[in-house]
């Protein structure tokens, strides 16, 4: 039987890949350390351990639409899911290093988007948890496998920089807002009646634009 330990190290910014992207450092060791592994096909959910940190009044501000009013954080700050990621570990003997590349969103409709983009500075707390097969040579030199219990995991705290020092990279001045349909095509509809050339100028003129009488 082999068992696996893993030690999440470090963070680094993809730059060239196609979407944002992190490459967590993940250092992996095996018992017995001559344990011949073949492969790992590795599954890791992460999960940001919010109650980890400290907040002060303008996290609390800005993180209130997740989080409810300060007052309430003591139920409300919690665990909560931000992403999956997965990984074809070759094979080792003892103990490897691998990157563990972890696709981030700039969704701010999802929760973790706005949580990082609340956070001016500081660290996320999150919490790798690990799951998956492992294949090695057993007694004899056959090939054996292994089911990997949830139950390993790694805490790492992610620094904020690394998260905007990417955005910044990926969308340099930018962020991204999903909306409905409908609520799109009036937008476009409204930029191209009005001549504006660029989405910005087209928001701007709405933003300084009095604002509409409540309907009786």
């Amino acid at each position: 039987m082999v068992d696996l330990v893993f030690t999440a190290e470090g963070v680094d910014v993809e730059r060239y890949a196609a979407v944002p992207t992190l490459i967590f450092k993940l250092r992996i060791t095996s018992t017995p350390l001559d344990a011949d592994v073949r492969n790992v096909l590795l599954q890791c959910q992460l999960r940001i351990d919010a109650a980890r940190r400290r907040y002060g009044p303008a996290d609390q501000e800005r993180l209130a639409e997740l989080f409810g009013e300060p007052s309430r954080w003591r139920e409300t700050l919690s665990s909560m899911l931000w992403t999956h990621a997965t990984l074809q570990v070759p094979a080792f003997e003892g103990e490897c290093v691998a990157g563990l590349p972890v696709q981030c969103s700039f969704d701010f409709n999802t929760a973790a988007a706005k949580y990082f983009h609340g956070l001016k500075d500081g660290e996320i707390p999150l919490s790798l948890l690990f799951s998956g097969t492992v294949f090695y040579r057993g007694a004899g030199g056959l090939l054996q496998m292994e089911p990997i219990p949830w139950s390993k995991q790694s805490d790492f705290r992610l620094p904020v920089s690394v998260w905007r020092n990417m955005m910044d990279l990926y969308y340099p001045n930018s962020a991204w807002l999903r909306i409905d349909r409908e609520v799109f095509d009036e937008l476009h509809r409204f930029k191209h009646e009005n001549g504006f050339t660029e989405w910005d100028h087209a928001l701007r003129a709405l933003l300084r634009s009095p604002p509409m009488e409540s309907m009786s």
